[in-house]
Formats: structure tokens, sequence, C-alpha cells
């Protein structure tokens, strides 16, 4: 390897997601990495899942051994597999708690250095033990271990950068770096075709809400379906939400969902469970007034990149990253709100969070000018400053800084 000589160095990216098998922001963040880093540097990728047709990555099905043991130990299975198969790599990069194992265990066996990329942390989301069980400690043991022996800790926002050092306060600061997360502003840019909203019953003549996300504690949908009661009778509330992560939650949204139709018109009140391909969700994304985003948890968010670069007005609570990439008043509102200081992100006065998201939707939904103008400047602010390109070369740069 020549540390000058970019084209040498190997970079081996670990992940659970990894195309077609997307479900997250980690996931869409390592498919457009790859393809920049790609230009340079050598990378290979270890994920998990079905074996992948593209040259240079290989993905690892679950050990056989562990078929209907807790969900966290069958991660930890094909971590160990992961790391195995990074022999002769340079630099290794783990991404979220399901590969930091991995890039752990690749750091000992090899004598490579460690990256990881912070997409979330187990601390901040301790809602995770209603669906790990016991595994939420073994899930907090791969972050923790990882993160207090990486060579380096990339984090997507000065959000994050700051809740690393809170929850884990050993780190030491000078370790962390801050890389964006991205968006391909040519694939996310405005749709104003009609085959799509139209299939899913959207009236294009009426002012709309959309959220697109999992059905998660985090993404604070049941917070947004409360304050959709009090939003302008002729607002339409669309809902791309799907893949709850536990009965408990599924069964809470789908009252809510009952109870919001019961209060508004049936009509304007669209749930769509199943997840769509980009390009739909682009198109319902670009025909909508305002996109919401009410989590209690992100650090980063790209989903309201993806809505600002399709020219969308956006509405999103105040916390983790989300106000470096939402301009206030420029690309979007953001919603104030105290939380908790448990690591749940639970609002201290949910009641007033809710009445405040609705009334700053409500704001958008009325001064469809005012939703243009903050629209056009989201893809600008898009467009300038979360290139793909500029988020592979600094990623590059926290390669060469352990090297």
């Amino acid at each position: 390897m020549t540390v000058s000589g970019t084209s040498t160095l190997r970079a081996d990216l670990l992940t659970r997601e990894y195309p077609p098998e997307v479900y997250g922001g980690a996931g869409v963040h390592l498919e457009y990495l790859t393809r920049d880093l790609r230009r340079l540097a050598e990378v290979r990728v270890h994920c998990f899942g079905a074996p992948r047709d593209e040259p240079g990555v290989t993905a690892y099905p679950e050990p056989a051994e562990l078929a209907g043991a807790n969900a966290a130990l069958r991660t930890m299975g094909v971590n160990l597999a992961m790391a195995s198969g990074c022999a002769g790599a340079d630099v290794v990069h783990s991404h979220t708690w399901y590969a930091n194992f991995a890039g752990h265990t690749a750091k000992l066996l090899h004598g490579i250095p460690h990256v990881m990329t912070t997409h979330s942390l187990e601390p901040l989301r301790p809602w995770k033990a209603e669906q790990l069980g016991g595994g939420y400690a073994l899930s907090s043991y791969c972050e923790r271990t990882a993160i207090e022996h990486a060579d380096a800790i990339v984090a997507v926002s000065g959000g994050m950068r700051r809740d690393v050092l809170k929850a884990y306060p050993s780190v030491n600061p000078d370790r962390i770096h801050v890389v964006y997360n991205g968006i391909d502003t040519e694939l996310y840019s405005p749709d104003r075709g009609t085959d799509v909203v139209d299939r899913l019953g959207i009236d294009r003549g009426r002012p709309s809400v959309v959220f697109v996300g999992r059905i998660t504690r985090q993404k604070g949908l049941p917070y947004l379906m409360r304050a959709c009661q009090d939003l302008p009778a002729d607002a339409q509330i669309i809902l791309l939400a799907g893949a709850p992560d536990t009965p408990e939650i599924a069964a809470e949204v789908e009252a809510l969902a009952r109870d919001l139709r019961a209060a508004r018109d049936p009509q304007g009140v669209i749930w769509v469970q199943e997840m769509l391909p980009k390009q739909e969700v682009i198109q319902v994304l670009t025909h909508a007034t305002v996109f919401v985003c009410p989590s209690v948890y992100e650090p980063m968010g790209i989903v309201n990149l993806e809505a600002m670069a399709c020219e969308t007005a956006v509405v999103a609570t105040a916390t983790g990253g989300i106000p470096e990439v939402v301009a206030d008043g420029e690309t979007g509102l953001l919603v104030p709100i105290e939380q908790v200081e448990d690591g749940t992100g639970t609002p201290v006065h949910p009641e007033k969070f809710v009445a405040d998201l609705a009334a700053t939707l409500t704001r958008v939904l009325r001064d469809p000018r005012l939703a243009d103008e903050m629209g056009k400047a989201g893809r600008r602010r898009a467009v300038e400053h979360f290139s793909w390109s500029r988020i592979a070369e600094d990623t590059l740069e926290v390669y060469r800084s352990v090297l």
C-alpha cells in the first residue's frame, strides 16, 4: 500500500444492508459511498443476506448452527465470518452495531486499522430492548467495544459527535471526524409525473403532508398521527410507513390510524405499508406540500435531504443532526423539543410537542408560496452541500489519518 497513491489503498466496508436489501438510511449511505469511493480506492463490501452479483461484494448468510438463536447472537455469528473475509485489506470500515463487531474483530485478527461510522447509538435507543430482548445487551456490547477501540470514528453530524462523547466519555474527541451523509441529487430530483400519485389515490388538488419512514420509536410517527388530528380539514395525510419494529408499536399505529380516519375525511388519510421503489417515493415527495420528520432521535436524517432534493419544504424536529441539514426558516421549519434525559428521546411535554408540530405543519399547508420558496431553497442546499463525491473524499482522508 502507498498512502499517497490512493488507487492502491484497499478499504473493506462492513455493513448489514447493501442493495438490493436496503431498509434504512445506513443502506442508502453504503450504496452511494461505495460508488464514489471506488473512484478513489479499491473497495470491497461485506454485507448480510443473499449472494450479490456485483463485483467486489461478498454476502454472508447467518450460520446454520445459530438458527433460532437470539437475533443479536446471529448477527455476531455473521460478523465473525465477515472479519475472516477481510484478509488483505488496508483498512476496515464498519457501519452500525450490526457490523461493528466484525470491524473490531478484523482489526485484531489482521492487524489493520478500524474506522467505524456511527449512524445511531445503542444507548440512545433503549426501546430496542423491546425488539431484541436480552440481545440488546449484546448489541450494546458490540457497539461499545468497537467505538472505544476504533482507530477513527465518523459521526454523520455534529450532533452525532456530541452524542458519541456523551454516551462514551472515554473516547478521545480527536478520533471523531464529522462527515455528513449525502444525497444523489441526480436521482433525487423533482418528478412532475402523476402516475404514482394517481395510483395511490392522492388528490393533487389538495395540500398534503407526507411521512416516509419505518415504524419505530425513534421516528416519532405516533406523535405525528396525533398532530394530524388538528391539521386543516382539506389537508391530505400520506404515510409511507412500514416495517414495524415490534407488534406493540404496530398495534399502536394501527389504532391511531383508525382514530385519524374516524375523525377526518377517510379519503384524506392514505397509509402505504409496503416499501415503494425509490422513483415512486420521489414522485410522492415532489407532489407533497410539505414533508414531515417527527423523529425524537435522528443522528442526521437523510430522508430530509431526499425531500429537499425533490424541492419539497420540510417540517422536522429540532433534534440530533436535523438542524444541520434543514435550514430553519429557509428550507423548512424546525419544531422545538425538550427531551427526557434517559436516552429515549421522549418529549418532556408530549402534548406541547404534538401541538407545536400541528401548528408548524398548518403554517406551511396554508401558505403555498412559502412552501414553494422553501422547496426551491432546499434543492439548492442539497446540491451545494451534500454531494457524495465530497463525502467520499472526506472519508478517504479519514482512512489516511489512521494508516
